[in-house]
């Protein structure tokens, strides 16, 4: 084992940097991590290391139970499972790297059991629910038929809230069935609308096409009425709040559980797993994985099939914005 982590080495470049130092070069270059992903990893390095130091020991010299005695020490302060779990694969990934990069002949975290998480099930909307939260929507009001909109898109496409609120005209392909939608990461990917959901946006651009949308904001899709201009995360969860009074749902909701009543009726309607997980754009997927080897009709027929919404029949075309 080399010397204090606090000591400084040579890199190959003929500079001098400690450990510490060289897992942040080491997460921005190699890894290609987000400078705010960067600093929650070295967050949670220098925690662990105060930490040592308060017992007078080296980060190069933290033993299995220095690592259980820390979470423990978490644990009493009310640090909350996920967090701990967290800040342990931090930990992880940092002495992973003093291993692979000569500075520990071991890794000390290899046996170290990670915190056990409970699982807590987002809520889920029936089909019927949903019904009635659409249909407390007041049409009388100029927002009516946006909001309408809105909440079908969440629902029929399994939308984040930011991806909704930053929906952009050219992202509709309503005479092929699909929006473009651009979710974490800038990453894209193609989602199949109902019938449905291109119904109510037509009805909505009847709305929109009246309003005076603020120079730099015509693209939006989703247009505030009274800002005239695009709308804002916070907005949407406090009109779907309302909404949820209105129609008498008790249960706790967002714009997020529509998406997960998305992917739950698709689950429970026997849509292939794979197609779900696309169609959400989880990171474990890969974009450009899902249009390789899904093929785009298959992939729509799938949504056809299995989605509510389509199998109430309403699979009329709608002409392309």
């Amino acid at each position: 084992m080399k010397s204090s982590s606090e000591n400084s080495v040579k890199s190959s470049g003929g500079y001098e940097k400690s450990p510490v130092a060289r897992f942040r070069i080491y997460l921005r270059l190699e890894k290609s991590l987000s400078p705010k992903t960067v600093e929650a990893y070295m967050s949670d390095v220098h925690k662990f290391r105060e930490y040592l130091r308060e017992g007078g020991k080296d980060m190069l010299e933290a033993t299995l139970e220095d690592f259980r005695a820390f979470l423990g020490a978490l644990n009493d302060v009310g640090i909350q499972p996920r967090s701990q779990a967290r800040i342990l694969s931090s930990l992880r990934s940092f002495y992973g790297f003093l291993r692979v990069d000569g500075f520990l002949e071991a890794d000390p975290t290899e046996l170290l059991r990670t915190p056990k998480i409970g699982v807590r099930l987002p809520a889920v909307l029936t089909l019927q629910e949903i019904d009635s939260i659409i249909n407390s929507i007041d049409l009388s009001k100029p927002e009516g038929q946006r909001n309408r909109a809105m909440v079908e898109m969440l629902y029929s496409c399994g939308l984040r809230v930011s991806e909704l609120c930053n929906l952009k005209l050219p992202d509709l392909y309503l005479s092929e069935g699909f929006v473009r939608v651009t979710g974490k990461g800038n990453k894209q990917r193609l989602v199949p609308l109902s019938s449905r959901a291109m119904a109510e946006l037509k009805a909505y651009f009847c709305d929109r096409n009246h309003i005076e949308i603020k120079p730099g904001y015509e693209d939006f899709v989703f247009i505030s009425e009274r800002r005239k201009k695009s709308l804002s995360r916070i907005m949407v969860f406090h009109f779907i709040k309302e909404l949820a009074v209105l129609a008498g749902v008790s249960k706790i909701i967002s714009p997020h559980t529509f998406r997960h009543s998305f992917a739950t009726h698709l689950l429970e309607g026997g849509a292939n797993l794979r197609i779900i997980q696309a169609m959400l754009g989880h990171e474990s997927i890969a974009t450009t994985e899902i249009y390789t080897h899904i093929d785009r009709t298959r992939l729509r027929e799938e949504i056809i099939e299995h989605h509510p919404r389509n199998r109430a029949g309403l699979n009329k075309k709608v002409e392309k914005v």
